[in-house]
């Protein structure tokens, strides 16, 4: 069996910069490309007690979600885990249902478990929240929300809104329902709205709202309610309220009007007529997520806010 130190003479470089690598240490790209390749050359597999002991690491990190029914927390946990694996790092996943409650008690929990780390997607900080993220001896990161003394990963959602209001006034579009969520969640129910919202009311564009959930079925029971009158154009908050909108008015067999989502859920692409989405890059901030995490468990210098990128084609692609 290969040891610490005859991958080292292999890759021509030091003992310590092998464990810095091993360890999700800071070294060079040069330099972890070529430890990389013997270590994929000798299948060489490093002694996982050991190794934490030194490196006081478990290998393994916490990752709450708010839901496994989500292309946004599956997409996410891809990113997460792929980067994870890489650095031969476990993940142990908790799924709070949108229970607030659970959040919390997860954070207690996984830093019981002395995961080494713990990325949280929130809906919502709290004052409930930051008390247990300053009373646990656990890195967190934060994707989804952001805080001023959290480590946080974002997406842009007011420039996601923005684009879609920047297509709506393109196309000369007035006759506009929103279907929002409530600003209890800062990223989606304000901030993805203000985005929408302000460059309309600049061109005297006033849209119609209505409050939903998240869910799909409620969505559906909204969708049952609304007036299509003529160019009408349906923003949803969510890919999910966007597809529980158009089942329903699929099934009414009326007009159907053009409907705009969040997220870029593939589904949008297949049904006819499509759904507009704003594509969000959740593999992306997954991956930033892990990033941003190894550096704070490594002492190195990190970003506090990372904001992730939207697009959006509409109907031009």
């Amino acid at each position: 069996m290969k040891t610490i130190k005859d991958i080292a003479q292999m890759a021509g470089v030091s003992k310590s910069t092998v464990s810095r690598y091993l360890n999700g240490g800071s070294i060079s790209k040069n330099t972890k490309e070529k430890i990389h390749k013997v270590v994929e050359e000798t299948g060489y597999k490093p002694n996982q007690f050991a190794q934490s002991l030194k490196a006081k690491r478990t290998g393994l990190i916490g990752a709450i979600v708010p839901r496994l029914d989500s292309y946004a927390t599956t997409e996410t946990l891809k990113g997460i885990e792929t980067s994870l694996l890489k650095q031969d790092v476990q993940t142990m996943i908790v799924n709070t249902d949108l229970c607030m409650e659970r959040e919390i008690d997860s954070i207690y929990m996984l830093a019981k478990r002395k995961v080494d780390g713990i990325i949280l997607m929130a809906t919502h900080i709290s004052e409930e929240h930051m008390k247990a993220i300053k009373a646990v001896d656990c890195p967190i990161v934060i994707v989804g929300q952001s805080h001023a003394y959290l480590l946080s990963i974002v997406h842009d959602d007011y420039n996601a809104g923005k684009q879609v209001a920047n297509w709506l006034i393109k196309h000369n579009k007035h006759h506009i329902t929103y279907v929002g969520v409530s600003e209890h969640d800062i990223a989606v129910g304000k901030t993805r709205k203000d985005g929408l919202f302000n460059p309309l009311k600049e061109h005297g564009i006033q849209p119609k709202f209505i409050e939903s959930s998240f869910s799909i079925k409620d969505a559906q029971q909204i969708g049952e309610n609304i007036t299509i009158r003529e160019d009408e154009v349906i923003v949803a908050a969510t890919d999910n309220i966007a597809l529980g909108i158009y089942h329903t008015l699929l099934k009414a067999e009326g007009m159907m009007p053009t409907i705009i989502g969040f997220g870029g859920n593939k589904i949008t692409e297949i049904v006819a007529p499509t759904i507009q989405t704003v594509k969000f890059k959740y593999n992306l901030a997954g991956e930033t997520a892990v990033d941003v995490l190894n550096k704070c468990i490594n002492n190195q210098p990190v970003e506090k806010l990372s904001v992730i990128d939207t697009y959006f084609e509409g109907l031009d692609k």
